[in-house]
């Protein structure tokens, strides 16, 4: 399981979850304790998107997580 922090603009949540939906691995996208199917539009829409989102991975895909990182945050 690998974690990383996002930040998510409005005009980006479609293909962010249209490229999740390519995985084959369980990818959930948190916000404090609300936390959905990174693969459902509805939910991360429904995600407060002004603010760092934690995007839980649980496997290992390198193509998502290079993917990933055009959203990621310095920590």
């Amino acid at each position: 399981m690998r974690k990383f922090k996002i930040k998510l603009r409005l005009d980006e949540v479609q293909d962010f979850v249209s490229t999740a939906s390519k995985c084959s691995l369980d990818i959930d996208i948190c916000y404090n304790r609300y936390e959905v199917d990174a693969k459902s539009i509805l939910g991360v829409y429904g995600l407060d998107l002004t603010k760092t989102l934690t995007v839980t991975i649980h496997g290992y895909d390198p193509a998502f997580e290079a993917y990933l990182s055009q959203f990621a945050l310095a920590c």
